[in-house]
């Protein structure tokens, strides 16, 4: 099967995730897309929201639930060290030799990958599907493609996606004072978060 893989803190997860997803699977004629909560990531400080990883498990379980091509992998979530992209590729690929996998990732991941750990070994385990979100960036990404394509005989391409002005940030703090995040999570979400009061000072370090 041909499988995208969608990785992130997912704090929460949200319509822009989704949407990215939906749109790999469309576009390059997935079979799946994975999305895995990342448990312990190297570049983030997992407990600035003071939400849990279960919470976080939960919540993207909740956004996924109702699409069948939609599935949540715990492989990075489950890991005590560091999780790192070269490692959980290689671990897939090894695992699941008929597989092929698709690794989803956004114009600023595209030009930072260089500085990633290991990042030489991503490109024999997948085909890189980066996210070019309006037609602007579409000279400087096909360039950046070119030049990582030359170098290390990557397999990369563009992938259309909708521009959503959403991130995690955004909705935490809309959370935090109380305001509405209708409609930047799935309502499960939404009704999750309020239910459990996530991200309210002072209350999800409680729980």
């Amino acid at each position: 099967m041909k499988i995208g893989i969608m990785g992130g803190t997912f704090d929460p997860i949200h319509i822009g995730h989704l949407l990215l997803g939906q749109f790999a699977f469309e576009n390059y004629s997935l079979d799946e897309i994975w999305f895995l909560p990342n448990g312990n990531p190297p570049h983030k400080i997992t407990d600035e929201s003071g939400i849990s990883l279960a919470d976080r498990i939960e919540m993207v379980k909740l956004a996924t639930s109702d699409i069948s091509y939609f599935k949540v992998s715990l492989h990075e979530a489950t890991t005590r060290t560091h999780s790192y992209t070269y490692s959980t590729l290689a671990d897939f690929k090894e695992r699941y030799p008929e597989h092929q996998f698709y690794f989803i990732l956004g114009a600023d991941s595209l030009f930072s990958i260089e500085g990633w750990k290991n990042y030489e070994s991503i490109f024999p385990c997948c085909t890189i599907l980066a996210a070019m979100r309006d037609d602007k960036d579409a000279k400087s990404m096909r360039e950046q493609i070119r030049y990582l394509i030359g170098k290390y005989n990557a397999d990369i391409r563009l992938l259309r996606a909708p521009l959503v002005e959403i991130s995690s940030t955004t909705i935490r703090r809309r959370a935090e004072q109380g305001l509405s995040i209708r409609y930047m999570v799935p309502d499960a979400v939404s009704e999750y978060i309020e239910e459990h009061r996530l991200y309210r000072k002072g209350v999800s370090e409680e729980q």
